[in-house]
């Protein structure tokens, strides 16, 4: 090409952020003259990217909720639909954010300019009909090992690319995590991880801490620690300790888990941690939700199985009464459901497939730039 090439990356969330930052660190290596822009937030900016629009206005959980949202991303939208069509980029990257990014892609694909989607919206979840929405994208990367297949059979040029998750450095040991949250090494440990917005955490905490408190009225040596989140509250914790930061030190610390669906019970998994799954939206979203969703189970861990590694409970199931009766024999190791726990975690770890996710995205990215 006669010029650098120039790509616009764009990502509406943090966990996308971080995805994209580090897709945009191999991009560069690859292609240490690429010009990047993005939708995106610090990780982005670290990598390199000059970030144009900040993601922070944008992020929400849910579909009531998103539609506060609406007019910003219309207005974003009609922006990046300009530059798209003075071509300005020779290749758009959307990092999940379906909501947004299906109508960018579709966008770019009217001005000619080929798409790579990383992370791939959740179809297989809400109905196979939804795949002819993926007809602007050029190359699709997934990264849930049943997703491929999908896909491919629906005419989406599909490629499993392995989960990001298989690039975090290795967790410290037991004893070490918990002297890194001040936790005593001998006790027993509840990980509670109500997850990283902080809606979800408002949703979760009440039901988590009342959880914790009555595991403990019956194993008073256990001690309990929140992977919590600056952007979330957690009223009368008690003694309950409250780690914020990297989530990775409570994964290694806890002997079971009180997890939210979603990623998070493969952040669990892959610490080898025996977990239950809860999660509770808002009753509008609910109800939306549960007249569409065409999958037996929200928690990730569960679908890539293909059976109930760890119990769900949803919206009113997930009270505190039911979510300690099920992680109570968790946190004894030597349990039958620690043990039968185990054994679909390790399946679930090889199915996400081998480290170097983002360098497969870049590859694939410097092919269509090529």
């Amino acid at each position: 090409m006669s010029r650098a090439s120039a790509i616009y990356v764009s990502a509406g969330e943090p966990s996308g952020d971080a995805h994209a930052a580090a897709v945009v660190a191999a991009l560069k290596r690859r292609l240490p003259d690429v010009r990047v822009e993005a939708f995106g937030g610090p990780r982005l900016e670290a990598a390199g990217a000059t970030v144009l629009d900040r993601m922070e206005r944008y992020s929400v959980v849910g579909f009531v909720e998103a539609l506060w949202k609406l007019p910003a991303h219309f207005r974003l939208l009609a922006r990046v639909r300009a530059a798209f069509r003075a071509r300005r980029y020779d290749l758009v990257v959307l990092v999940d954010y379906p909501g947004y990014h299906l109508r960018a892609a579709a966008a770019a694909a009217a001005a000619g300019i080929p798409v790579l989607y990383y992370i791939a919206p959740q179809m297989w979840a809400w109905g196979a009909s939804r795949v002819r929405r993926l007809t602007s994208v050029t190359r699709l990367a997934v990264i849930l090992p049943f997703e491929e297949a999908f896909f491919r059979e629906r005419g989406v040029a599909a490629t499993f690319v392995g989960h990001p998750l298989r690039d975090r450095p290795p967790p410290p040991s037991r004893d070490e995590a918990r002297r890194l949250l001040g936790l005593e090494p001998g006790r027993p440990t509840l990980g509670l991880f109500p997850g990283s917005r902080a809606q979800e955490v408002g949703r979760l905490w009440p039901a988590f801490r009342a959880a914790a408190e009555r595991v403990r009225a019956t194993r008073p040596d256990l001690q309990v620690v929140v992977a919590g989140t600056p952007r979330g509250r957690y009223p009368a914790p008690g003694d309950i300790v409250i780690h914020t930061g990297d989530p990775l030190p409570v994964f290694a610390a806890a002997d079971a888990g009180l997890c939210k669906s979603g990623t998070t019970t493969l952040e669990a998994a892959l610490a080898d941690l025996p977990m239950v799954v809860a999660y509770r939206l808002n009753p509008v979203s609910n109800f939306i939700a549960t007249r569409v969703l065409r999958v037996p189970w929200v928690g990730l861990v569960n679908l890539i199985a293909g059976y109930e590694v760890a119990p769900e409970f949803l919206q009113r199931a997930a009270h505190p009464g039911a979510l300690a009766e099920a992680v109570r024999p968790l946190l004894d190791p030597t349990s039958a459901a620690a043990r039968r726990q185990r054994e679909g975690l390790a399946l679930v770890r090889e199915r996400l497939g081998a480290p170097g996710a983002a360098e497969r995205v870049a590859a694939l990215a410097a092919e269509l730039v090529g």
